[in-house]
């Protein structure tokens, strides 16, 4: 029976778990933890996905602090907002909103969190630690994946995982994730050739490309497990689902799949920062 990788069902249950947690910091010290997230611009999908995670702060008891800089912002004052940011005791986290508007060198900017803030798991540093073993936060949504691979128990080591994307914040650090649960891992690209040839020999495969229904379903093998991190105006993902969810081992439904755990792991990691700094205080 094929199995449903529910990302919706699982953040919720995480909520329970960090609606206590939350209450507990505040009690111990009075502290709420804040996660600061910075707009540049007013692109409509930024300001939706940036009001749902706000929203999703507020679910568990926590404050989001909302910074909005104008289009024309330019890269010298975000690192000027963001060092603010860095220095405010009271901020836990910081979420940069991407993309950026072209002229801000959004590497830079990304680079100017500091590690232990930067709960989206965006810092070359912190990929770096991530890829080490070494302790980092990850990027938010390759960590929902591992967390909803780990959750549904799907087996991961010696299995042959193949990464469609090769982004900093995706199909990268997926890619390394996998790796670092000792699956055999390739990453394809827009480059690469014969990528049906590749996707069909795949166990697991994570579409993270971002483009609909690129991954087409006769490309992938029976009893796989289909990864689908992208979504679409069209209310669809990156992978041609219909074809597949039948003859898949387990899969990520669209919506209700990734999304939530994105979100959910941003919590989570700022959560956790706020955790981690009332310790060393």
């Amino acid at each position: 029976m094929t199995i449903i990788l529910n990302g919706k069902e699982l953040a919720l249950q995480a909520e329970d778990d960090f609606k206590k947690r939350v209450s507990l910091i505040k009690n111990k010290s009075g502290i709420i933890p804040i996660l600061a997230t910075i707009l540049v611009g007013n692109d409509p999908a930024s300001e939706t996905y940036v009001k749902m995670k706000g929203n999703a702060c507020e679910r568990i008891g926590m404050k989001s602090m909302k910074i909005e800089l104008p289009q024309a912002t330019s890269t010298t004052d975000l690192l000027k907002t963001i060092q603010k940011l860095n220095d405010n005791e009271e901020v836990s986290g910081i979420l940069l909103q991407h993309p950026t508007p072209s002229q801000i060198n959004e590497r830079l900017c990304f680079d100017a969190i500091k590690l232990n803030k930067d709960v989206d798991g965006v810092t070359s540093l912190g990929f770096g630690k991530m890829t080490m073993l070494e302790k980092a936060y990850g990027s938010c949504t390759p960590y929902g994946i591992m967390r909803l691979l780990e959750h549904y128990k799907i087996p991961l080591s010696g299995k042959h995982a193949v990464v469609v994307g090769r982004s900093p914040i995706l199909g990268k650090p997926m890619a390394m994730m996998l790796l670092n649960a000792n699956a055999t891992v390739t990453i394809c690209h827009s480059k690469t050739e014969d990528l049906s040839s590749i996707i069909s020999k795949a166990d697991i495969v994570v579409g993270a490309v971002g483009i609909p229904k690129f991954i087409k379903s006769d490309w992938i093998k029976d009893q796989s497990v289909v990864i689908d991190a992208g979504y679409h105006p069209e209310k669809c993902g990156d992978v041609d689902l219909e074809g597949v969810i039948s003859r898949s081992f387990a899969y990520t439904p669209v919506p209700g799949g990734v999304g939530p755990m994105t979100i959910n792991t941003l919590i989570m990691q700022t959560l956790e920062s706020c955790e981690n700094q009332m310790v060393l205080d």
